[in-house]
């Protein structure tokens, strides 16, 4: 493998954020939950509108956060497994590629997504889910491969603006499908939705040939691994705990990250379908707004970057932005009309990216540098993740269908918060330097 801090192999490290944020923004934040929405919806905003699923009635935007609960809870199951495979065998990239062809093809699939095909839509909905957070378990362990402790505030910084770069120039070419259908001669109104879904799949096997092209296979670990395939990982993941309860800063960290994630990632999963359902937004302002907000979200991440490099040290900066993300929730609660919504989702835009960032390269810092197993801690890293968004979107769905609100489930969001920012407050006591400085 190269030295560290390669310019070539981070830049093509860079792309793979380029290639599967466009679905991010499309499929998750934008388009598919404003179709969805729609779709399964009736023009009454005061009645409560149910959809029917595998023999089930659920509340169509309750069956959303359902099925996306679904998707992490599959991931962490599986990715213990097959981080241990890859560390073992050191091929990962091989991982990478096959969750990322499972999430364009399901992307692609989508492309007959209608009322009358919805069961088999939602399973390609969550096997698109699989595959895009199923490829950063493998995407983020090579992080501390490919950069010094000194550079993984930066490079972080640069796969997630990377990221938003890529996926608001594939958004703007759906935007002239969505807004302008007329100009292709589109008389279908689902169309142009559809065809978003499609190109996004096209675009992240496209663009992931980049990475997939460049990166290292991965460092192997080459221990006899003579344990059952199906348990070997989840006994990694033991060791990996045995070794983090030994590293107090780790520990703590991991709890504060636990809880933060749950609303983090939560609330950048139902942004949509909260201002369409709660707000009553039209369709195209509300995906403007999201799009400014990606914008917006560049910035953030590189100024998140400047401030834990240069200024103040990861920690104090994560717990600024926890507390910021605190005052957001509250502040959901209460929103009523739409420029409400928009100096919130400028707010949120700022700290959404550096949040995500600031962790993967924390975490990066806090690892044994020199340990092999570095698939095997980002496992870690991602199950806990994903632990955190299986409680976080079931929970949000949940409260909505059991008290008819998304607003009490926004409630619930700030308490998580108020959790995370708790153990960060605790980690201050323990800190080492490469994070406090």
């Amino acid at each position: 493998m190269k030295e560290k801090n390669d310019k070539k192999i981070i830049r093509s490290w860079a792309y793979f954020d380029w290639a599967n944020s466009a679905y991010n923004l499309v499929i998750t934040s934008t388009i598919f939950p404003a179709y969805y929405t729609i779709i399964t919806s009736d023009d009454d905003p005061n009645t409560i509108d149910y959809v029917n699923f595998l023999g089930g009635k659920y509340v169509n935007s309750a069956l959303y956060s359902y099925a996306m609960a679904f998707a992490f809870l599959v991931i962490a199951l599986i990715s213990p497994i097959l981080s241990s495979i890859a560390d073992t065998r050191g091929n990962k990239k091989i991982f990478m590629q096959i969750f990322t062809y499972l999430g364009a093809l399901s992307c692609c699939g989508l492309f007959f997504f209608k009322l009358e095909t919805l069961e088999i839509s939602i399973v390609f909905f969550v096997l698109a889910a699989i595959g895009f957070w199923g490829s950063l378990v493998f995407y983020n362990s090579y992080l501390p491969e490919i950069a010094t402790v000194d550079q993984q505030d930066k490079v972080s910084a640069k796969g997630f603006t990377y990221g938003y770069i890529g996926s608001i120039i594939l958004q703007l070419i759906c935007f002239v499908f969505v807004f302008k259908p007329e100009w292709f001669g589109i008389t279908d109104s689902s169309i142009p939705a559809r065809l978003s879904f499609f190109m996004v799949g096209i675009w992240w096997v496209v663009f992931a040939q980049i990475p997939f092209k460049n990166l290292p296979k991965g460092s192997p670990n080459f221990k006899t691994n003579k344990q059952n395939i199906m348990t070997s990982g989840f006994l990694e993941l033991k060791k990996v705990w045995g070794e983090v309860k030994q590293m107090p800063y780790l520990k703590r960290f991991l709890f504060s990250f636990f809880f933060y994630s749950m609303g983090v990632q939560t609330v950048m999963l139902v942004a949509t379908i909260f201002a369409e359902k709660e707000l009553h937004l039209p369709t195209s302002k509300l995906i403007a707004t999201i799009l400014i907000l990606q914008i917006v979200a560049i910035p953030g991440a590189m100024l998140m970057s400047y401030l834990s490099s240069k200024k103040y040290g990861n920690v104090n900066v994560l717990i600024g932005v926890v507390i910021i993300w605190i005052l957001a929730c509250f502040a959901a609660y209460h929103v009523q009309t739409e420029y409400q919504f928009y100096a919130l989702a400028a707010v949120i835009g700022l700290i959404m990216g550096g949040i995500q960032s600031l962790s993967r390269s924390t975490y990066s810092k806090l690892l044994p540098q020199q340990s092999p197993d570095h698939t095997s801690f980002f496992s870690f890293y991602d199950v806990t993740e994903k632990v955190a968004l299986v409680i976080g979107m079931f929970s949000f769905g949940y409260i909505e269908e059991f008290t008819g609100s998304m607003r009490n489930s926004i409630i619930a969001l700030a308490v998580f918060f108020i959790l995370g920012l708790l153990f960060l407050f605790f980690l201050k006591r323990v800190e080492p330097k490469t994070v406090a400085n």
